[in-house]
């Protein structure tokens, strides 16, 4: 019904003003008598088999919706609802921001695909801490944290530890976000002696809590092979529980929809179809060389239950849907823990 008849409607309609149209309605009747147990009925499948154990945590299953879907921590229980195991909310930055300017989200219909340069936008942690304290549902919620666009990268680390203390009693573990090519500079922080900093400052505060909480770091997949293994040599190194692998793509390479059309949407991050074979080979790199303790979960072109499976033999533990979940709906969830069952 969504790929049929809802998706062909929303398509013709400007992308972030039906994010923000859709995700309001999924509030709205979520209100209605009956609609989360009908809602539970049709999308989650639930099975001792599904479970997942990593980091401490219990998963339910491994379907993750990635971060950048629910930014300010607005749908959490709707999209455990939906059948999502765990879900990912964020980046969030200390203080509220506007992000980048408008239009600032494409979609490639012939590539399955999306180009975004949203630029952390988000009302700032402190209000997503005061709706995370009134969620209902008990879906195991990652904290993705990143810097405010005015922030240097000198005082870089303050942002991150301001948003670490803020979530700290509310979310389940913490994304390290330093990836994303659509904040000037950031991208920087992945270079090896800023990041050993910045992770090894975040884990020492994280150390002072009461009970330390997993520390993922989130990479983009336009590393090269040197930088890469910076990475898996830093990940040792700072005792992360797991690294996230990966983010959108500056890269235009094969795509079908028109250079014209491609050149005239500009600057952002790919995600969707075209990422799937590059991230898969990252994480089977990664899961070669990292000791086993520190987890991946595998993100980038999952459209299929097939492309999920692919990323759990390639080594991912979790997988987590964002393009995939806006192409083809919440059926896509189930799908794969059925296909998953049926293994």
């Amino acid at each position: 019904m969504y790929k049929s008849l809802l998706r062909p409607l929303l398509f013709q309609f400007d992308p972030e003003n039906v994010h923000y149209l859709t995700t309001g309605a999924l509030r709205a009747s979520m209100k209605l008598p009956y609609a989360k147990e009908t809602t539970k009925n049709m999308f989650q499948v639930q099975d001792p088999r599904l479970e997942r154990e990593l980091f401490g945590l219990k998963f339910p299953n491994p379907v993750g919706l990635a971060a950048g879907f629910d930014k300010d921590a607005m749908l959490v229980d709707e999209m455990g609802d939906l059948g999502f195991g765990f879900v990912e909310i964020g980046t969030l930055t200390p203080k509220p921001q506007s992000g980048n300017e408008k239009p600032r989200l494409f979609r490639l219909p012939k590539d399955q695909a999306i180009i975004n340069r949203m630029g952390f936008n988000n009302k700032g942690v402190d209000a997503a801490v005061k709706r995370l304290r009134k969620r209902k549902s008990n879906v195991i919620v990652g904290g993705n944290i990143g810097k405010n666009k005015v922030t240097p990268n000198e005082e870089a680390l303050n942002d991150y530890i301001y948003c670490f203390k803020a979530l700290y009693d509310v979310v389940d573990y913490f994304v390290v976000n330093v990836s994303s090519p659509n904040t000037p500079d950031l991208r920087a922080l992945q270079d090896k002696e800023p990041l050993k900093r910045l992770l090894l400052a975040v884990q020492e505060q994280n150390a002072k809590m009461p009970k330390p909480k997993p520390l993922l770091l989130k990479i983009a997949p336009d590393l090269n092979m040197a930088q890469l293994n910076d990475i898996i040599e830093i990940a040792v190194e700072a005792k992360l529980s797991g690294i996230i692998a990966t983010n959108t793509t500056v890269s235009r390479k094969g795509l079908k929809t028109p250079e014209q059309d491609v050149t005239e949407m500009g600057m952002g991050g790919l995600s969707g179809k075209p990422l799937r074979q590059h991230a898969t080979q990252i994480i089977r790199h990664l899961r070669t060389f990292l000791p086993p303790e520190i987890r991946i979960i595998g993100v980038g072109g999952i459209m299929t239950a097939d492309d999920a499976v692919e990323k759990l033999q390639a080594g991912a533990d979790l997988v987590q849907l964002y393009t995939g979940f806006i192409y083809e709906g919440p059926d896509l969830i189930s799908k794969i823990n059925k296909k998953l069952l049926a293994r």
